[in-house]
């Protein structure tokens, strides 16, 4: 018997997968084009895409210039400000030290909801979540070296923490504009937003370095373009539209927590397309990732089975 929270935890596990296999597309894709260049292709593939099924009339759309307000304060912490403040701060930190960061965005969250959504917060899910992040932890830092220190270190590491705060806004926001918008209104205007910032940034740095060519010539490539097409169809139109919806459906805390299924997926992914080999600390890892985010979802329905008829915590 399918329940009705169903569809929204699949959405909510599809999310991480497809972002977690965008980082195959992502690494082959950068040896083409810078960044911002990527990010602005990406955004603008995405956002043209939509704005064609809108103009065809194969999706609705309802966004007034009033709604604006509400949309862009979604759109400016993600993609805007978390894609921004995650390119700069793996840029000037190491991967594993990027991968330990961010993973602190679930428990940013969880406590984001309890004040600004005041949702409840049972210890079951408490634990859960800990050890889902441990899991990612513990995977970053398997085989890591020391970094290189220094103030751009110390700066990284800020703009990690600050990826960290804008991914928690990012999913308090969307949850609360859900009663008032479609998941699709959501990603729409968020697909615009990242189209305009990034690629007012991407341009400006090749001019700036006399690269303006490198958006032409990358196109040339059948690698550039089939990424771009997981990119800015799969994993931003849809990922982006599955994960307000999941949004809209589940609390906010229950919905971050499968984001840590992402370095799983990418790990999986790297020793299946790369050849890359699976030790027993990342083993260990993706056993307490897996653990997090099914022990998140079973304390949640035991506990809403044990609430009295009516009442949601949610």
């Amino acid at each position: 018997m399918v329940t009705g929270s169903f569809y929204p935890i699949a959405a909510a596990a599809a999310v991480s997968v497809i972002f977690g296999l965008s980082f195959i597309f992502t690494k082959d894709i950068l040896g083409y084009l810078s960044p911002f260049q990527l990010l602005g292709m990406r955004f603008a593939l995405a956002a043209l895409s939509l704005t064609a099924l809108w103009a065809l009339r194969l999706i609705r759309l309802n966004i007034k210039a009033r709604h604006l307000p509400a949309l862009l304060k979604i759109a400016v912490w993600q993609p805007g400000l978390y894609f921004i403040f995650e390119t700069y701060g793996v840029k000037l930190t190491s991967a594993s030290e990027s991968g330990v960061v961010i993973a602190l965005a679930p428990m940013a969250v969880m406590l984001l909801s309890i004040f600004m959504l005041g949702e409840r917060i049972t210890g079951g899910q408490v634990v859960c979540v800990a050890a889902a992040v441990s899991g990612v932890v513990l995977m970053a830092l398997d085989g890591a070296g020391a970094s290189g220190g220094g103030g751009g270190h110390l700066l990284g590491l800020l703009m990690l923490f600050g990826a960290v705060i804008a991914a928690a806004f990012y999913s308090i926001y969307s949850r609360q504009a859900a009663s008032s918008f479609a998941p699709l209104e959501i990603t729409f205007v968020m697909m615009w937003l990242g189209a305009l910032v990034f690629n007012a940034v991407g341009i400006s740095q090749s001019i700036l370095d006399g690269q303006l060519a490198g958006y032409y010539n990358a196109l040339q490539h059948i690698p550039v373009l089939a990424g771009l097409a997981y990119l800015g169809l799969l994993s931003s139109v849809g990922a982006f539209f599955l994960l307000n919806f999941s949004l809209s459906r589940l609390p906010a805390s229950r919905v971050a927590v499968f984001l840590n299924l992402i370095p799983v997926v990418s790990l999986l992914a790297g020793v299946t397309f790369y050849g890359e080999r699976l030790g027993i600390s990342q083993l260990a890892g993706c056993g307490l990732i897996l653990l997090g985010v099914w022990g998140t979802n079973f304390f949640t329905v035991k506990t809403a089975a044990k609430a009295p008829a009516g009442k949601s915590f949610s």
